[in-house]
């Protein structure tokens, strides 16, 4: 039986269990660097959809804001191979007055770390284009999940 690509396998802490498609590696057979940041960002997402319900999208456009990327960082810690599976521990770190960040920690079953990272996205007024306050509803959520973790 082949397992699912990802799934999330635990809510606190919130966990993803991923797999490596063949598809997602070069000759050599590593996965390529490039797919790192999909599977922050992909964890991130589902991450996301834990805390604000299965659209966040929906809850976003409700109150009039976007959250695009601020910044993104990776440090990476081992290579990954077709069909190796790893998990993600997801976390919010700190919460500023208009962007947080969500850490992200690329981990095997033995506990070896695979990469470390931080997704830090902004909240912006959808309308105009600039930076405002997280807004209260938005921020109480991820107050909630940090005092959680």
């Amino acid at each position: 039986m082949i397992e699912p690509t990802e799934q999330i396998i635990g809510t606190r802490p919130f966990v993803v269990k991923r797999r490596v498609r063949w598809g997602e590696c070069d000759p050599a057979g590593v996965a390529y660097t490039g797919n790192f940041p999909h599977y922050l960002l992909s964890a991130v997402t589902l991450f996301h959809e834990f805390l604000y319900g299965d659209e966040p999208a929906r809850f976003r456009q409700q109150l009039d804001i976007e959250t695009p990327c601020k910044s993104l960082t990776l440090t990476f810690d081992r290579a990954l191979w077709p069909n190796e599976f790893f998990e993600m521990h997801v976390r919010v770190g700190d919460i500023r007055n208009s962007s947080y960040d969500i850490h992200v920690q690329g981990l095997l079953a033995d506990g070896m770390s695979v990469f470390k990272g931080v997704f830090s996205p902004i909240c912006i007024a959808r309308s105009e284009r600039r930076s405002i306050p997280i807004p209260k509803e938005w921020r109480s959520i991820l107050e909630t999940a940090k005092q959680l973790q």
